[in-house]
């Protein structure tokens, strides 16, 4: 009759060591879960965005947002002159300008 307290302790430690490695899965498979979670969450939360910027930059370029051509004050060259033609782009020093003088 003396090996029956030793079964109930075996029994026990059997449990124990069960309810010990359900505990360690349950752990790993959180981890792995979580780990997953956010790699989910990050990739959603760049696809958003990237799509905010582009809707933003589709807004301003082409949709309403896109600011409309003004006239200019300034009236445009109605013709343009060839290079070589003797007009140039940049003016001639006018005769009243004082030449430089080199110091000594």
């Amino acid at each position: 009759m003396a090996t029956g307290g030793k079964d109930r302790s075996a029994k026990a430690a059997r449990e124990r060591a069960r309810i010990y490695q359900a505990r360690q899965e349950l752990h790993t498979a959180q981890k792995r879960r979580r780990t997953r979670d956010n790699l989910i969450a990050g990739i959603a939360g760049a696809v958003i965005v990237l799509a905010a910027i582009g809707a933003q930059v589709a807004y301003f370029t082409a949709g309403p947002g896109a600011p409309e051509p003004a006239a200019s004050s300034e009236p445009t060259p109605s013709t343009s002159t060839a290079p070589g033609t003797g007009s140039t782009s940049t003016p001639a020093p006018d005769a009243t300008e004082p030449a430089a003088t080199p110091t000594p």
